[in-house]
């Protein structure tokens, strides 16, 4: 009768690579979702371009989005164009001191009336630092 040799029973391992390409394939997967997800929370907007557009830095920034759909969002929340005054009244309300400088969002494709007609309302109402946002050439 033949008698085969019992192979030595090998302690089980963990093993370390295959782990961290798992965790580095979850890293990635959700930075990439990330990335993709925050720019969705606003409007969609197509802004016009200019050759001498520069970069603004300055405090007390609010931003006002004008969608091409008529739609007007401030901060992010979308509101009623006569709720905006009494939005910004309130954000100006929390820091009296300082000065709000408005950053207007228009979408290229919307009518310049209506550009206008928001610039009339915020410099009748004491907004009167009013800058827009555009892409570079």
């Amino acid at each position: 009768m033949r008698r085969w040799e019992e192979s030595e029973s090998r302690k089980a391992r963990i093993e370390i690579i295959p782990m961290i390409d798992v965790m580095m394939f979850l890293l990635v997967f959700f930075v990439l979702l990330s990335l993709n997800v925050i720019p969705a929370l606003g409007i969609k907007t197509a802004l016009p371009s200019s050759s001498s557009a520069s970069d603004l830095q300055t405090q007390n920034l609010v931003r006002i989005t004008l969608a091409a759909s008529g739609e007007i969002q401030l901060e992010g929340r979308t509101v009623q164009a006569d709720a905006l005054v009494a939005g910004l009244k309130q954000i100006a309300a929390k820091d009296p001191g300082k000065k709000l400088v408005l950053i207007v969002n228009a979408d290229q494709k919307i009518e310049f009336q209506h550009v206008v007609d928001l610039m009339d309302t915020l410099k009748g109402n004491g907004f009167d630092a009013i800058s827009f946002v555009t892409r570079r050439k």
